[in-house]
């Protein structure tokens, strides 16, 4: 599998009502309106007109989150992206901001105060970095 998908989200930032949208998308694999409208309210205390459930879900789709086609009398809207594919990218993109705002001092600075489970993880990580450079090298 590659550490990225090949398509990903214009933009990557999401908000909470987004998130939540998205994450209900990814529990169906697709729905319509109403049925992630029904989601949400099967919880008492939300309100939330169907309208709006409508507009984010065209926002997502602008986004590049989401996608919809017509099946029957409905649009079903599903994920372009898969969740792990979602954390995948926007890892990614923390790691690049941190990277970018950081000088080596600092990232061995974060580095060093990581704990022993972190230390283990970081030296998978350059373990499997070693590997992927060793495979390029060899195509």
């Amino acid at each position: 599998m590659s550490p990225l998908p090949d398509h990903r989200p214009k933009q990557l930032s999401l908000g909470p009502l987004e998130s939540e949208i998205l994450e209900i998308l990814w529990e169906f694999g697709s729905a319509t309106v109403k049925e992630i409208h029904d989601r949400i309210l099967s919880d008492p205390d939300r309100e939330l007109a169907q309208a709006s459930v409508t507009t984010v879900l065209n926002r997502l789709a602008q986004k590049g989150w989401v996608m919809c086609h017509k099946q029957e009398k409905a649009f079903q809207w599903q994920p372009q992206i898969s969740q792990e594919e979602a954390r995948a990218l926007q890892s990614h993109a923390q790691l690049n901001q941190f990277l970018a705002v950081s000088n080596p001092d600092v990232v061995a600075a974060f580095a060093d105060s990581l704990d022993t489970g972190s230390l283990e993880q970081l030296e998978a990580i350059a373990d499997r970095i070693r590997a992927l450079r060793q495979n390029r090298e060899k195509q």
